[in-house]
C-alpha cells in the first residue's frame, strides 16, 4: 500500500481551487462568512446589543453621507475585498463602511456580491466572540490595504477607537464623554460616542 493511500482522505485530497473575491461574494452572499487565505471562515451571530450599535453608527454615517451626497454607506457583512500581497482575494464583512463616489461612482451599479472598491472608512463593532488579537489583526489588514480610517467600537468599555497609518494620531481612544469625528475622511461629521450606546 502506498503512503498516500494509507493517509486519511483529507490529508492527501487536492486543495479546492481558490475563488476570486467576486466569485466568493456571489457564492456565499446569504451566509455570515469571510474569505481569508483561500479559506471560507464562518462568523458567528453577535446578538442584539451588537446589532443595535451597528445600526446606530450606520444611521449617523448614512445621515451625513446622504445629506452631503458623498458616497454610499454599506452595513453588516457586506462583502468587501481587502487585498493583501499574500492574499489578493481576501474578503471581509465590516459592520459598516463608507465608499465615496470617487471610488464607486454615483451612477455605477452596486455589485450583487463583493464590493471591490476599497472603503475610505471602515467600522468594526467588537463582537462578544472577538478576541482583541483578532480585532487588531483585522484592522491592521484594512489599514495595510489602504483604508484611511478604521473605527473599532467596543460596547463593553463604551469606547470608540480610531486607527490610521499616519502619525501623530495613529490611534485615538474616545470615551462616552467624547465625540467621534473623522475629518480626514468625512469633514464635519461628528457624533457623541455616548449616542452609539443609547
Amino acid at each position: 500500500m502506498s503512503i498516500a493511500a494509507a493517509l486519511p482522505p483529507a490529508l492527501h485530497a487536492p486543495a479546492a481551487p481558490r475563488m476570486t473575491a467576486e466569485e466568493f461574494g456571489l457564492k456565499h452572499h446569504d451566509q455570515r462568512v469571510e474569505y481569508v487565505c483561500g479559506q471560507v471562515q464562518e462568523r458567528p451571530r453577535a446578538g442584539g446589543k451588537h446589532g443595535a450599535v451597528c445600526n446606530g453608527i450606520a444611521f449617523y454615517l448614512t445621515q451625513y453621507v446622504v445629506a452631503n451626497a458623498l458616497g454610499r454607506v454599506f452595513t453588516n457583512d457586506t462583502f468587501v475585498k481587502v487585498p493583501a500581497k499574500d492574499d489578493p482575494e481576501r474578503v471581509y464583512g465590516p459592520d459598516a463602511c463608507f465608499v465615496g463616489y470617487d471610488r464607486l461612482a454615483k451612477d455605477a451599479e452596486v455589485p450583487t456580491g463583493t464590493i471591490t472598491a476599497l472603503p475610505q472608512l471602515v467600522v468594526e463593532v467588537r463582537s462578544p466572540s472577538d478576541t482583541w488579537g483578532y480585532v487588531f489583526g483585522k484592522l491592521g489588514a484594512y489599514l495595510d490595504a489602504g483604508v484611511s480610517v478604521v473605527v473599532v467600537i467596543d460596547f463593553e468599555t463604551r469606547t470608540a477607537s480610531t486607527y490610521r497609518n499616519a502619525s501623530p494620531n495613529a490611534q485615538q481612544i474616545l470615551t462616552a464623554a467624547d465625540a467621534l469625528t473623522v475629518p480626514d475622511v468625512l469633514p464635519g461629521f461628528s457624533v457623541p460616542v455616548a449616542a452609539l450606546f443609547a
